[in-house]
């Protein structure tokens, strides 16, 4: 039996590690056989990828090389991870996937979705089965996480980019409603966990 795709997507910020240990946890406990990965990375050459995109020295960097280098560490994450993990009959839970990009790449940067969409091409043809979507705006979020990581490239690039990649990741869970779920995680992180294994009962896990 083919496993199920499950990615978390979100603001830099909202929770999305804490969430997905509690998910992690929860799948534990029942003895659902599982994997826990992220993007960029995931596999040796897709970290490496993962390491020159998010190097704040790389603040040359255009637009367009970093959406092939997210793609290219994505078909990697796939052919090597996500793709075999799913034929064994496994959970997948992945932090961040191809939404992302459609937010970052497509809309904050300009780039567009179809523009995104031809440079994923092959990801394309594995779409997750469920994404959770952490609802919280940057301003919230950066608040939450003490301001940005002066490490990281992508964080470092402004909150007015950041309310874009906002307004590209409601634009997405617009085109993909059936797939992309809404949780509002403006309140204490247990609230949001109640909130998440909910709809993952509901939508993956029923009768566990």
């Amino acid at each position: 039996m083919k496993g199920k795709f499950i990615t978390f997507e979100g603001c830099e910020g909202v929770g999305k590690s804490r969430q997905i240990a509690y998910v992690r946890e929860f799948l534990q406990n029942r003895g659902v056989p599982f994997i826990l990965t992220r993007e960029p990375g995931g596999p040796k050459i897709s970290e490496k990828i993962r390491e020159i995109i998010l190097d704040a020295e790389n603040k040359d960097m255009s637009d367009e090389c970093e959406a092939l280098l997210y793609a290219a560490a994505r078909v990697q994450h796939i052919k090597e991870v996500i793709a075999p993990a799913l034929e064994a009959g496994k959970i997948v839970l992945c932090d961040r996937y191809i939404d992302s990009s459609f937010a970052y790449q497509a809309y904050a940067r300009g780039l567009g979705e179809k523009f995104i969409r031809e440079i994923n091409a092959y990801a394309m043809n594995f779409l997750p089965d469920l994404t959770l979507f952490l609802d919280l705006e940057p301003e919230a979020a950066f608040l939450r996480k003490g301001g940005a990581d002066k490490s990281d490239r992508v964080e470092l690039c402004g909150l007015e980019f950041h309310k874009k990649v906002y307004a590209g990741y409601l634009a997405v869970a617009r085109e993909f409603p059936d797939r992309i779920v809404k949780i509002d995680c403006s309140g204490e992180k247990h609230q949001t966990r109640e909130k998440i294994l909910a709809v993952l009962k509901e939508r993956i896990f029923d009768g566990i």
